[in-house]
């Protein structure tokens, strides 16, 4: 197995560098392994890509990590799936995880500064490019085109909706499912299915439940580190629509929930998370690279910070682990299900309108980003408006007609941030 993973060095390091410098939140990721995995490596192909993030789409738990599991699964199967998955999300945990301690020191203000302004049209643009490459893909029949322009005004006005997605990406595939005719018989190599991920998915599910529920009708010592756990492994194994549908529930869980007339008469030792420090997390999380879902690490920390910094540190484990991993368990075991349907003809026909409504998806990602960036201000920071506009065009300009790796782009973006 060893010599087997030392073949697969370079990749390794290839999303070492992207976990790194992969800013943006899920959307900007998108465009970051349409650049690094598809356009420079070749480690998949642009067709495989839509095809990982349409299957993705319909899971619950953090969709980008999911992907990127998968592109090591592909490479090298389940061990470098494995290797993939902690390669990526060690470096944000441990950031978010680092931030939980830091706020003691730091006082409950905010930690974000001027170097990470200019992230967010840099993600715009890179998800510009991943839409116009997927869109030059699928875009040669006209209901495919149709498909797109109603699931990119859709999912534009219901994007805070978390069902939106799986549901366009399920209504465009029965769309094409009925209108298309041809049937191209395609050759598609078995996989297993692994049916001992969905039975620990399911088994951890109900321990998780049964101990955090023993934990507090008997007062355990330390009672909130099994509450947390089933939280998050909860929240990872059923949560559609990425960190940005996670953050308020995490906040109603932990900010608004113990603090109700009920929760105070009947169970005051519950996790209780101070209300700035959250925010502060939630605002920090937006400008590190990596995963969004990391947030967990953090709130991990903050609800365990009162019984000391070891219990604090295992908190943060606890945040991360429960989280991310009925995400894998999930993916790993559906993909290979996935994969060995689509030899059949409802599910071949079905495929065109999923990869048309995930560019849909992604034009409408696109324009909702764009929506809460400065343009045009006319006041004292005007130069500051225009040139996002310049960072939109500029980095898609460099993924479309030069091979400038990714990651430099982003530390561009950075150095632009900190020097302006």
């Amino acid at each position: 197995m060893r010599l087997k993973l030392l073949r697969h060095i370079s990749f390794l390091k290839a999303v070492t560098l992207y976990s790194l410098t992969a800013f943006g939140g899920a959307q900007g990721h998108f465009g970051m392994m349409m650049k690094t995995f598809v356009a420079k490596r070749k480690d998949i192909t642009e067709q495989e890509l839509l095809e990982y993030n349409a299957f993705c789409q319909l899971l619950p738990g953090a969709s980008s990590t999911q992907i990127i599991t998968l592109i090591g699964y592909k490479k090298g199967k389940l061990p470098l799936a494995i290797l993939t998955l902690l390669l990526w999300i060690l470096p944000a945990c441990l950031l978010m995880s680092g931030l939980s301690f830091a706020l003691d020191f730091a006082g409950k203000t905010t930690l974000q500064n001027d170097l990470f302004k200019f992230i967010k049209p840099m993600a715009v643009g890179f998800l510009a490019f991943a839409a116009f490459r997927a869109y030059t893909l699928v875009a040669n029949r006209r209901i495919a085109r149709l498909i797109m322009a109603g699931t990119m005004i859709a999912t534009y006005f219901l994007f805070n909706s978390p069902w939106v997605f799986p549901a366009v990406i399920l209504l465009g595939g029965l769309i094409t499912n009925f209108t298309e005719k041809t049937y191209e018989k395609i050759i598609v190599e078995p996989r297993p299915i692994k049916w001992g991920n969905i039975v620990i998915f399911f088994l951890i599910f109900i321990m998780a439940g049964v101990f955090s529920e023993l934990s507090r009708k008997n007062e355990w010592q330390h009672r909130k580190a099994f509450n947390l756990f089933e939280n998050t492994y909860r929240f990872g194994g059923m949560v559609f629509g990425g960190g940005d549908v996670l953050m308020p529930i995490m906040y109603e869980q932990y900010v608004v929930r113990p603090n109700t007339e009920r929760i105070q008469q009947r169970n005051q030792n519950v996790i209780r998370i101070d209300q700035n420090e959250f925010l502060t997390g939630a605002g920090m999380v937006k400008a590190i690279p990596g995963p969004t879902f990391s947030f967990s690490a953090f709130v991990g920390g903050e609800a365990l910070k009162n019984e000391g910094m070891g219990m604090q540190a295992i908190g943060c484990a606890i945040g991360a682990f429960g989280i991310f991993l009925p995400s894998a368990l999930l993916v790993l075991f559906f993909y290979p299900v996935w994969n060995n349907l689509k030899k059949y003809a409802a599910i071949y026909r079905a495929l065109k309108g999923i990869n048309a409504a995930v560019v849909g998806i992604m034009a409408a990602s696109t324009l909702f980003l764009m929506k809460d960036i400065s343009f045009f201000e006319v006041n004292e920071e005007n130069t500051i408006s225009f040139l996002n506009i310049g960072v939109i065009t500029g980095t898609f300009l460099l993924l479309t007609f030069t091979r400038l790796p990714a990651p430099v782009i982003a530390l561009f973006c950075l150095l632009l941030g900190w020097i302006i």
